[in-house]
């Protein structure tokens, strides 16, 4: 006989028992166990759920259980909460925010389709922003497609769980060859997948005008909100030339649960009482002087420079001894924002400063003994012009490109002069060491001239870079999850991706292996690429030439003409995620920028001086073995990269008599110290008196000297 529920259990109360059961049988619940017993909601139950959010929601002091921070920054936030309650009623109609199909939080089984062309132009691929490969046929294409073109194609999202949906944004397909976009769209709903409700207009179906061209995200709020699982969005109209095709974002809040069994998978919790928000130019200088207040013993503001928009470059000093260079401390250096529309990297710099100064006054001995032993410059906005652009606009309707240049439409990160190819040239003709050296490549006069389309933001980073000894730096940048080393520019004429490693490959390779390693998504194999490269196969890492070919970057640029060996930081898929992910992007990032940071300890340090003990300043230092030198600082100090091994090291300057000797280089933190003393040979003495004395031999220079004392002694009688 088949055994009845009993009458008193309610369908919510059959739920949470079959979840219960789950549980105790695998210990949590899968992903498909997830998607079956969800499934089993029905209009009751949604209405269950839709009561206890109310009730949820009027619960009194819901906010005492908010952390205590610091005071100062517990004030910014303060304020920015307080303009947001200030919102007109339009504004809190997209409260709610994106579900996260850019940022990959939503997985491809949760995206569904009527129809596909073939499959790179699948339901997976129909994510805002995501970019195509180079080609039309290929498996990474930069839309979903429909198979056919008619109005009873759909696109659906699977929210896994009770959702608040308040909106639907679009674009077209990005493709260099087709031109594709939905010009309108119903939305539907459903909480089985089975049965679907229309949003209406009254007794009419709600269409929502979309795109008139493919990258302009198109962002429609529904005039009600609406509570369900699924969500669907209905194409009816496209571009007469083109075919359905869709990149979409959906903006829904997850409602709340109290018996936690809808849980929100994969969710990153930080610990880190910080200011979790996108701040404007003023905001972020405000930001800025708030941290310098509570740490003014270790920080220091100062600015390197302006604009095109006439917008100051600040940069933010945290060290011991803030303005002043220590003899045998190394310098390192962190910039971000040199796209302007990039902005997790502005913001990862302003939480990082936080941290330190916050983590400094807790005694944290780590972060004291990074402080006391390294001097740490960050830049976090190089572009603050383009960053305004794309902030007015917003996170989700920047689109992909909005922001990125300066306000002369100048690419900074790749507008430094093109120094490998000099250096290159030089080594054919070989005049390397005779006429040029194999660091410190001289800039070429034409890029110097007033005519050159440099930018104002591009000449004073590199004043910066010239001033300042650093040693090891990194410009964090957005749009994908991978670390990039020199060379960037392929040395093969017309070659668009070619390996093209420097003499320091190797130290390259473990640098960005020490940041993608400690990054908690950048070597996971299992993670969804970004767009086109699974770069998790090759350790989250990549010679910035193999993967393509760029002339005048930053990275180079850094490399050939400064002791600084640079690195560029891809800290995450979204360019400009929406400010509920940054305490997420702030654990995935927060052990990699300290990991790199601590890195500038790697290898060797010293001072080269005289007899005397004098300071040489630009010393020549070679490693055996490696054809890229780096020249001593003003007090006669340097710092040279190497991995853990033997190294015979020289030095040299000019004038001087060269010494060399063994320096042994382990694999714990900490610069093995290799000081050098080097004379004056005779032949140097010799030449340097000579000059003095316009060449004359030095008998006759006696004569002179001494004829010139007596004519004093008879003046003077």
């Amino acid at each position: 006989m088949t055994r009845q529920s009993p009458s008193f259990l309610t369908p919510l109360a059959l739920l949470v028992l079959l979840v219960g059961f789950a549980d105790l049988q695998l210990g949590s619940v899968g992903a498909d166990e997830d998607y079956n017993v969800q499934g089993l909601l029905t209009r009751k139950t949604f209405n269950q759920v839709h009561e206890l959010e109310k009730t949820a929601s009027s619960k009194p002091g819901e906010h005492e259980q908010e952390r205590q921070i610091p005071a100062k920054i517990s004030k910014e936030r303060t304020s920015q909460s307080t303009k947001k309650a200030n919102k007109t009623p339009t504004d809190t109609k997209s409260e709610c925010p994106p579900m996260g199909l850019e940022s990959l939080k939503i997985d491809d089984f949760q995206l569904h389709a009527s129809s596909t062309k073939r499959y790179g132009l699948g339901a997976h691929r129909g994510r805002l922003n995501i970019q195509a490969g180079l080609y039309e046929d290929d498996l990474y294409d930069g839309a979903w497609c429909a198979g056919r073109d008619d109005p009873l194609q759909w696109f659906e999202v699977d929210a896994r769980r009770l959702t608040k949906f308040t909106g639907v944004i679009t674009q077209g397909r990005n493709s260099l060859w087709s031109s594709d976009w939905v010009t309108s769209y119903k939305v539907m709903i459903s909480n089985d997948s089975h049965t679907w409700m229309t949003l209406k207009n009254g007794s009419d179906d709600l269409i929502f005008r979309s795109n008139r061209e493919k990258e302009i995200p198109v962002q429609n709020i529904f005039p009600t909100p609406v509570v369900a699982r699924y969500i669907r969005v209905n194409p009816q109209s496209w571009f007469s030339s083109g075919s359905i095709c869709m990149r979409v974002e959906i903006l829904g809040c997850p409602m709340p649960d109290p018996n936690n069994y809808y849980h929100r998978r994969n969710e990153v919790i930080t610990s880190d009482d910080l200011d979790f928000r996108h701040h404007t130019y003023k905001e972020m200088r405000q930001l800025m002087k708030v941290v310098n207040e509570m740490c003014p013993n270790i920080t220091r503001i100062y600015n390197i420079g302006k604009s095109q928009g006439g917008l100051k470059l600040y940069a933010f000093e945290i060290s011991d001894n803030p303005g002043e260079h220590e003899v045998g401390e190394p310098e390192f250096r962190y910039t971000a924002g040199s796209h302007g529309n990039e902005v997790l990297g502005r913001e990862l710099l302003l939480l990082l400063m936080q941290f330190m100064c916050l983590e400094y006054l807790s005694g944290n001995q780590r972060i004291r003994h990074l402080v006391e032993e390294t001097r740490i410059h960050l830049l976090p906005s190089v572009n603050p012009d383009g960053y305004e652009k794309a902030f007015e606009v917003g996170s989700e309707l920047s689109g992909w490109s909005l922001g990125r240049w300066n306000n002369n439409g100048i690419d900074i990160h790749h507008n430094f002069p093109d120094l490998s190819s000099v250096l290159w040239e030089a080594e054919a003709k070989k005049l390397i060491p005779r006429k040029m050296f194999n660091h410190h490549v001289p800039i070429p006069e034409w890029y110097q001239s007033q005519n050159a389309s440099v930018a104002l933001e591009t000449r004073a980073l590199m004043a910066w870079m010239e001033k300042m000894p650093f040693v090891l730096g990194s410009n964090l940048q957005g749009g994908e999850l991978v670390v990039t080393f020199p060379y960037d520019r392929t040395r093969s004429p017309g070659v668009t991706r070619e390996q093209t490693p420097t003499p320091d490959d190797h130290i390259f390779r473990w640098l960005a292996f020490s940041y993608a390693s400690t990054h908690r998504l950048m070597t996971d194999a299992s993670r969804r690429v970004c767009h086109t490269e699974d770069f998790a196969k090759e350790d989250g890492t990549i010679n910035g030439a193999s993967w393509h070919t760029a002339a005048g970057s930053m990275n180079d640029f850094s490399y050939l003409h400064t002791n600084c060996f640079e690195l560029t930081m891809f800290v995450g898929c979204d360019k400009f995620p929406h400010e509920n992910e940054l305490p997420e992007e702030w654990e995935n990032n927060r052990e990699s920028l300290l990991v790199f940071m601590e890195q500038v300890h790697r290898g060797i340090k010293g001072v080269v001086r005289d007899l005397q003990g004098r300071g040489i300043a630009n010393a020549i230092i070679s490693v055996e073995g490696i054809n890229h030198d780096v020249r001593t600082a003003a007090d006669g100090d340097y710092w040279r990269l190497l991995n853990p091994g033997e190294y015979k090291v020289t030095a040299r300057a000019h004038g001087y008599a060269s010494a060399s000797k063994k320096c042994e280089v382990g694999y714990e933190i900490g610069a093995t110290r290799c000081d050098f003393k080097i004379g004056r040979p005779n032949l140097s003495r010799i030449r340097e008196i000579m000059e003095k004395f316009n060449r004359q031999p030095i008998k006759l220079q006696v004569r002179q000297l001494q004829t010139h004392r007596s004519g004093e002694r008879l003046l003077g009688t």
